[in-house]
């Protein structure tokens, strides 16, 4: 065996984690994403999803999918730079644009690509990215790509951020580069200190809104125009994979900076365009956001009352106050046992390990939609508990 093969070959975590027999990963879903889902011919009720406003079976965005295929095919055969740009394109970059106020958007693949496509196109060496230790993968592996000077300050920790910025020249180039919602704890970044700041100081803003939009703001535009913070951030990143019911990513900021993505950043000029499908599939749904504002209603009104159920017997949930709720455990192996044992009983949520949290902040993400229920929620919450206590977590 070559040296390579032999090195990759010693991983045998996750064959020790499927004797168990609680490997929770890749689960084969038979039917559209919903809040039930069917897996083996079984209901399953589904807590493990990032569409948050319930539109990945919408009837409207399923006919312009559909009618985007008819018209311009299933995919546009090369990148935007060369031949990929469809007038659907640029129709979306506006729209984009003016949903989270900025004056121009650009399309990414998909939201990670977006992140490594800006973040290190935009800094160079002598610059200096400062991020949130519990930011995104993507985040991370854009600032690795960047050869500029990396800092991380404790989450959402004011006096951690102030100290590594008093350290960096005031008239050097300084990003600093957050989740508007983190995306396993489910809490917010203190965006307004982020941006008194960088005032202070003298940065650019960079946030990644992939789990905000469609969750904050009056029709959903995002954390930034929540708190009215739109002007004072800089670049505002999306993904179409969450709310926005498809795949796909996209930076709104200046029309300069977009024009210089456009000819500098290599995931953007290198990768083909996203689908014609997954673009129509966008469009609907900004303007169903708009047309039926019932959905972010619906939302809050079913995290509200998940957050005060599970307070009140007794889990950990952190200091989420978003759809994304955090269940602690603290424990790798009870962590598998307990999302199998809650999938053999109709109930899915996802497992969350290092690397995505730290050891000791092992977790299952337990996410809402729109279009859940009270009695879902109910029966999901029931068995959580009842199993939760099996395993001595909760009283």
């Amino acid at each position: 065996m070559k040296q390579l093969r032999a090195r990759l070959a010693q991983y045998d975590e996750p064959q020790k984690v499927k004797a168990l027999g609680c490997y929770p990963y890749f689960r084969e879903i038979e039917s559209e994403q919903d809040t039930e889902v069917l897996m083996h011919g079984k209901r399953v009720l589904m807590f493990g999803s990032n569409s948050y406003l319930g539109l990945t079976n919408h009837p409207k965005i399923k006919e312009a999918t559909i009618e985007a295929v008819r018209k311009y095919g299933t995919g546009c055969a090369g990148s935007p730079f060369l031949n990929g740009t469809l007038d659907i394109h640029t129709e979306l970059e506006e729209k984009l644009a003016k949903f989270v106020g900025k004056e121009k958007a650009i399309l990414y693949s998909t939201g990670f690509h977006a992140n490594i496509g800006v973040i290190p196109t935009i800094t160079k060496r002598g610059d200096y990215i400062i991020c949130d230790e519990l930011n995104h993968a993507s985040i991370v592996e854009g600032k690795r790509l960047s050869f500029a000077t990396s800092y991380k300050y404790k989450h959402n920790d004011m006096s951690s951020l102030e100290s590594i910025l008093k350290k960096i020249p005031y008239d050097s180039v300084k990003l600093i580069v957050i989740d508007g919602v983190f995306s396993m704890e489910g809490d917010v970044a203190k965006l307004k200190e982020i941006t008194d700041l960088a005032d202070k100081y003298n940065c650019s803003v960079y946030v990644d809104e992939a789990h905000s939009l469609g969750v904050f703001g009056k029709n959903g535009e995002g954390l930034c125009s929540h708190l009215g913070l739109t002007d004072r951030v800089d670049l505002i990143m999306g993904t179409f994979s969450k709310s926005l019911a498809t795949i796909g990513g996209f930076i709104a900021t200046d029309a300069e900076t977009i024009n210089f993505l456009r000819h500098h950043s290599r995931p953007y000029i290198f990768s083909a365009s996203i689908s014609p499908a997954a673009t129509a599939s966008v469009i609907a749904a900004l303007d169903i956001i708009r047309q039926e504002p019932e959905r972010i209603e619906n939302l809050w009104k079913i995290t509200n009352y998940s957050l005060n159920a599970f307070k009140t017997l007794g889990f950990e949930i952190g200091c989420t106050e978003t759809p994304i709720i955090p269940l602690y455990i603290r424990d790798n192996y009870k962590t598998f046992m307990i999302t199998q044992e809650l999938y053999e009983q109709g109930v899915f949520v996802n497992p969350v390990i290092p690397p995505a949290c730290s050891p000791e902040d092992t977790l299952i993400r337990f996410s809402l939609m729109a279009t859940h229920t009270i009695e879902q929620v109910d029966e999901a919450i029931d068995k959580l508990t009842k199993v939760f206590r099996k395993h001595d977590i909760i009283k």
